[in-house]
């Protein structure tokens, strides 16, 4: 779980302006006389508490509006399947947050969905009865509470305070009472109290990272099969994983040959040190941009970057070796996007077909998709591109051969996204991994069939997990003896700055986020022999 140093400031109030605590009157009750609860202890005695300055009844009834968008984001993931990254923004601006709001509002969010394995091990000590019996809305609550009172820099009465106001507002005030006993009892201790607690009995190094670092189990075992496979130490479980928790910094790309990054800098963004076109944002609103607006600046992880432009530059004219990304295609070529949806590679495709005299078909089954396909590509002249609306499957057979390169980006279970979709550590299982493989197989499968002999398909998921990396890969090259692996890590370090990166490994490449600071994409170039 990240700590955030803004988080903290304009985030101290426990009690709204003009109320009126106890600490103000000597501890009399508003009769006359001390306040006494059932042991004949004085109540509420002023600002010696660590906690509430208020008694119950004059604490603040109010939500605090960015706590409430946490709130909220935190009930859409839960009740509505939603994502995260796209409910966050939109109640911000339904709640015209101002820039530090909008911050403290995103690490609030973002933390609590972080965190969540490790606030409900703490939590299951501080309620008498299991987690799964509460009311989901007050188990949120009590998330939001616990992230700010162990994770984040707000002072313990405020969090209380303010939390419990949330939920007095928008569960009820019976609620409210319970959150504040919980809240009460998380704060008896910091985090790595809890940790220790939590951690003092016989739990395996599994489950400790488990806990400590806030993944399932069996995201860590997979982790760990997952660094094996790609040449990586399995000492570094430990740094991906932290990796995983800190909070992403906001990649942009300028479209190449149409965008550029002058705006995105001038409010801040600096150059991205990875690749070229790219800049890291200082966050924000990035949509008051008039380049994001007009798309030509897209947000957008380098590792997709990356992989991009690997395919672009790969050298077919040379055997299929990579080479610069200068003069490497010849005019006419066709160029697949198999799995466009929702339009970021797509749009960077079509930015360098277009510098390169090709042609893009982006193709998306779900119509919904597709439309933002279409709105992703609005900046690259329209005749350098076309949608289709269709079953992936399909391609191979209906354009048989009909293309020079492909990307084919699988559904995959996004256990490489886990720092900038956090809620999806929770939703995945096991399961998913043998449910996707039948798809990325026949995908996989329709992009060796739509591509030209001569011609290139990149494999790309956006999980480092072997049972959707290598082993697809290595079950397409075991059908068929007219395909054969380009070295991957070469193509990427020859599109990057560093022209460094050590991603690959036996040809394939895989970029890791605690070393590369991007998502953990996977790469393999096919080269079909001519």
């Amino acid at each position: 779980m990240s700590e955030s140093g803004a988080s903290g400031s304009g985030r101290g109030r426990g009690r709204q302006p003009g109320r009126q605590g106890n600490s103000g009157t000597g501890g009399q009750n508003p009769r006359g006389g001390v306040r006494r609860d059932a042991q004949g202890r004085e109540r509420n005695r002023g600002p010696k508490r660590g906690f509430s300055e208020s008694a119950p009844s004059q604490r603040t009834r109010r939500a605090d509006p960015a706590r409430l968008v946490a709130f909220e984001v935190l009930r859409a993931v839960a009740a509505e399947d939603a994502y995260a990254n796209l409910v966050l923004p939109a109640r911000i601006r339904h709640h015209g947050l101002d820039k530090r709001d909008a911050g403290f509002a995103t690490e609030l969010s973002y933390g609590a969905l972080r965190g969540q394995g490790t606030y409900d091990a703490i939590l299951a000590r501080c309620v008498d009865r299991p987690l799964d019996q509460l009311d989901p809305a007050v188990l949120d609550a009590l998330r939001i509470g616990a992230h700010q009172l162990l994770a984040m820099r707000v002072p313990a009465h405020a969090a209380l305070d303010e939390t419990v106001g949330l939920a007095r507002a928008v569960i009820g005030a019976g609620p409210s009472g319970l959150v504040n006993a919980v809240l009460r009892k998380v704060s008896a201790h910091t985090l790595d109290e809890w940790l220790e607690l939590l951690l003092s009995g016989e739990a395996d190094e599994t489950q400790e990272a488990s806990v400590r670092y806030a993944h399932p189990e069996w995201i860590v075992r997979a982790f760990r099969q997952s660094l094996v496979a790609h040449g990586r130490p399995v000492s570094e479980i430990t740094e991906l994983l932290a990796a995983d928790n800190a909070a992403p910094v906001v990649n942009l790309v300028a479209l190449p040959g149409l965008g550029n990054l002058d705006e995105a800098l001038e409010n801040g963004a600096t150059p991205g040190e990875l690749v070229e076109g790219s800049a890291l944002s200082a966050g924000g609103d990035l949509g008051r941009l008039a380049s994001v607006r007009e798309g030509s600046t897209r947000v957008q992880d380098v590792g997709s970057q990356l992989v991009a432009r690997a395919l672009a530059a790969v050298d077919l004219a040379g055997g299929g070796n990579a080479g610069s990304t200068a003069g490497t295609a010849d005019g006419g070529e066709r160029w697949l996007d198999l799995c466009a949806g929702p339009g970021g590679k797509a749009a960077l495709l079509g930015a360098l077909a277009r510098q390169h005299g090709a042609t893009l078909l982006a193709n998306e089954p779900a119509p919904h998709r597709a439309k933002l396909v279409s709105q992703a590509l609005s900046a690259v002249p329209h005749e350098v591109w076309t949608v289709r609306t269709g079953d992936g499957r399909d391609v191979g057979t209906e354009m048989a051969e009909g293309f020079d390169r492909v990307l084919v980006d699988v559904p995959c279970t996004g256990l490489g996204a886990l720092r900038r979709r956090p809620e999806s550590r929770w939703r995945r299982s096991p399961k998913d991994l043998a449910d996707l493989g039948p798809l990325q197989r026949d995908l996989l499968k329709s992009a060796l069939d739509a591509v030209k002999p001569g011609g290139v398909v990149a494999y790309v998921t956006c999980s480092p997990h072997p049972a959707e990396t290598t082993a697809v890969v290595s079950d397409a090259l075991r059908k068929r003896d007219d395909l054969e692996l380009l070295d991957a890590g070469e193509a990427l370090d020859k599109v990057s700055l560093t022209g460094h990166l050590e991603a690959g490994h036996d040809l394939t490449a895989q970029l890791w986020p605690h070393r590369h600071r991007t998502d953990a994409m996977f790469l393999a170039l096919i080269h079909k022999k001519a």
